[in-house]
């Protein structure tokens, strides 16, 4: 049948017109000189990091038209939308919830996100449980104090969604990203993650900017300075892992997320892997040197023992006598720790102590196993670690081995010496555990523990280094692991090229135990 003469009944295409009118006016951000601005500093706008992290065309906003308009009579001409955008997509084919800053509109501060848009997100990626991603870049919090004019009175602060950002951290994977100038909140958003990244020169993190921090001190400062990157993922810990570009921050963020679970009820998806199982690697056998006193290079033993090219190193430039990281045996999750010698010989700092203990929290929040690879001489000694504190540090470390409940195995590469050493692992389950023959353990190492224990017939001695030297000769006889192990002292003593075989084989029976484990700690997670 033909209309003519007659109204067409065009449906609800009017209003789906307008609803692409105003995404369309969403999509322009802070304008074009905003955009101009953004790229100046060398900085992607919201709206193509979003685009450069999911899989194509998968993402899915929400709010997509929130903002302040500005109509003429009815029509829309102009929306100013909010500086934070959220929604769904994909990273290698998983379903994540993303919030992000926008900086061209406002810099990033939540006084202009309308609607409390990022708690929004926050609550979808619990609820949902998804794995959360944030891009910072900004403030996100109050803003500045002209918006005291707009309200016509101030407030006393609370931080938004702080409830949900709790639990998110004991039920989701958490990853956040520093990309411009992030200041309070926004800093804060940064911390409360379990695993966070931000690129040289272009983002810095500090509790507030220069244009505070100069009054309040009396000394002039650039925001390079007082929060980049060589501060925070170099030295104080605030970020986990430094990058080059925002495309690698991208590209970490990616590899970061692919040994976790969606959540805390699941297990980390597996990968193939077609490295052998039986893969023994001849290196093993010669890397650790005869001379006690010579380090060498710890990372290059966890590249032999686990899946080829599967290792992702968390913190590599703070805490550096410890290395930590996530890697794969047969294609699955793993978290792996080492002391390092080429730093401090492997002992213990307050920068080391803590970065353990949060990466111990989150492999044991996301029921990851560990791998503990130990060459442990003990806390740092000296003045300067006394008055920073070691013990105190040393001891919530020692308290999170004990609190975890994940699989557990410890390789002995060489020393576990004192307080610290004895914390390899949980002594009270089933410690499991394999020695090399360069293993060496006591309450003391050989050397100090003499001079300590017969200081006074040393000092009186004739010849007291000769003594000293005799006295280290008679007790080096009895330190072979071999006489420990007649006594199990030790478990076993294996063959260096065995690991990989030996821990293949733990793996497929510690993710065997996790089903029943599944689920929230009873201790949550803090940053």
């Amino acid at each position: 049948m033909g209309n003519h003469g007659k109204n067409v009944d065009k449906g609800w295409i009017p209003e789906v017109r307008e609803l692409r009118k105003r995404e369309e006016l969403a999509s322009q951000m802070g304008g074009p000189e905003s955009v101009d601005r953004q790229h100046a500093a060398g900085r992607l706008t919201v709206r193509e990091r979003i685009h450069g992290l999911f899989d194509k065309g998968t993402f899915h906003e929400t709010g997509a038209i929130t903002g302040v308009p500005t109509y003429e009579g009815d029509e829309i001409t102009h929306l100013t939308a909010s500086n934070f955008i959220t929604g769904t997509g994909r990273i290698n084919n998983r379903r994540v919830v993303v919030g992000g800053d926008d900086f061209t509109i406002r810099g990033g501060a939540s006084d202009a996100a309308i609607g409390y848009k990022a708690p929004y997100a926050e609550k979808m990626a619990l609820e949902l449980r998804l794995p959360m991603i944030r891009l910072i870049d900004g403030t996100g919090g109050g803003g500045s104090v002209k918006h005291l004019e707009t309200m016509g009175r101030t407030y006393v602060p609370a931080n938004p969604a702080m409830d949900v950002m709790v639990a998110l951290m004991e039920t989701v994977p958490v990853i956040s990203a520093a990309l411009g100038p992030v200041a309070g909140l926004g800093a804060a958003r940064v911390v409360f993650s379990h695993f966070s990244v931000m690129p040289k020169k272009t983002a810095q993190v500090f509790v507030a900017g220069p244009p505070v921090v100069e009054p309040a001190t009396g000394k002039k400062i650039d925001k390079e300075a007082l929060g980049g990157s060589h501060i925070h993922a170099r030295g104080s810990g605030v970020v986990d892992n430094e990058v080059e570009s925002e495309e690698e921050a991208f590209e970490q963020i990616r590899r970061f997320l692919s040994y976790m679970p969606n959540s805390v009820f699941e297990t980390p998806p597996v990968r193939e892997s077609n490295d052998p199982p039986d893969r023994g690697e001849e290196d093993l056998l010669h890397i650790i040197p005869k001379n006690k006193r010579k380090p060498y290079p710890v990372r290059q033993i966890i590249e032999c023992v686990f899946d080829s090219n599967s290792f992702f190193e968390i913190g590599a430039m703070q805490g550096r006598s410890v290395v930590t990281g996530l890697a794969r045996l047969l294609g699955r999750s793993v978290g792996v720790m080492a002391n390092d010698p080429m730093f401090l010989a492997g002992a213990l700092d307050v920068r080391a102590s803590d970065k353990l203990i949060r990466f111990i929290d989150m492999c044991d929040t996301f029921h990851i196993p560990i791998v503990n690879f130990v060459d442990n001489p003990g806390f740092m000694i000296g003045l300067e670690s006394e008055k920073r504190g070691t013990i105190r540090s040393g001891g919530r470390w020692i308290f999170s081995v004990y609190q975890a409940t994940i699989p557990w195995c410890s390789i002995i590469l060489r020393r576990v010496y004192g307080v610290a050493g004895a914390a390899h692992g949980h002594h009270t389950r089933l410690n499991l555990r394999y020695a090399w023959p360069s293993g060496e353990w006591g309450s003391l190492p050989i050397e100090g523990g003499v001079q300590a224990a017969y200081k006074r017939q040393i000092e009186a001695a004739e010849n007291p280094d000769a003594f000293r030297a005799e006295l280290e000769s008679n007790l080096n006889k009895v330190t072979s692991p071999f006489r420990t192990a007649e006594a199990f002292g030790i478990e076993e003593i294996i063959d260096p090229r065995d690991t990989r075989p030996l821990l293949c084989e733990w793996i497929e029976t510690a993710y065997g135990l996790l089903p029943s484990q599944l689920g929230i700690k009873r201790r949550g997670m803090r940053p």
